[in-house]
């Protein structure tokens, strides 16, 4: 694994978190309220997936709170996941590329090729930080334990009358549903429409 210096280590993982509640948070919302006074609907239904799928970035924070390593793979995943379902939908792509060409428009495309670059990239990071989910030894280390602390934070913020064991199992209760449903969705709903999000 890619040693850096604690301080450097730091502002990475404060940085990709500040990050990552502007781009998966803040600008979503903001745009799926646009997008629902506008009455753009293929934006509201890309918008309404996203927050679908990217709900495992709030499963993985539990995780962390819990401190579970397997936070470290649902992680990896929702880097991967999240790119993914914001371009799948051929349906969708083609309703969104019908759009008037308006602020809004603009807003959403803007933000979806950033969250793309974002999910790349934080997706080479989270793989080189892929042996805290295998080692408990490794997991232990200031290199992992770094990427526990802002989730920390919003545990005292949001539940601090509650134990990072709670708040864990409800992460781990998370992980189990959005796992099934992406089992039936990959083994079962797929088959049956392809990439198209509207039947």
């Amino acid at each position: 694994m890619l040693e850096l210096q604690p301080s450097l280590l730091r502002a990475l993982v404060w940085t990709d978190y500040r990050l990552a509640l502007l781009f998966s948070v803040f600008i979503p919302l903001t745009l799926l309220i646009w997008a629902f006074v506008k009455k753009a609907e293929p934006i509201q239904q890309l918008l309404t997936i996203y927050w679908k799928v990217s709900s495992l970035l709030a499963i993985t924070v539990y995780l962390m709170i819990g401190g579970f390593s397997i936070s470290f793979i649902s992680s990896l995943m929702a880097q991967v996941l999240i790119p993914v379902g914001l371009w799948f939908w051929a349906d969708l792509n083609e309703e969104i590329r019908e759009q008037p060409h308006n602020s809004l428009r603009l807003g959403f495309t803007a933000w979806r090729w950033a969250m793309t670059v974002y999910g790349i990239l934080g997706t080479v990071i989270q793989l080189v930080f892929i042996p805290c989910a295998f080692s408990p030894s490794q997991f232990a280390t200031d290199q992992c334990q770094f990427w526990l602390q802002p989730p920390l934070l919003y545990k005292e913020y949001f539940h601090a009358n509650y134990t990072n064991g709670f708040l864990g199992f409800f992460g781990i209760l998370g992980l189990v549903i959005y796992m099934a449903y992406l089992a039936y969705f990959v083994f079962v709903r797929l088959g049956k429409q392809g990439r198209q999000a509207v039947n």
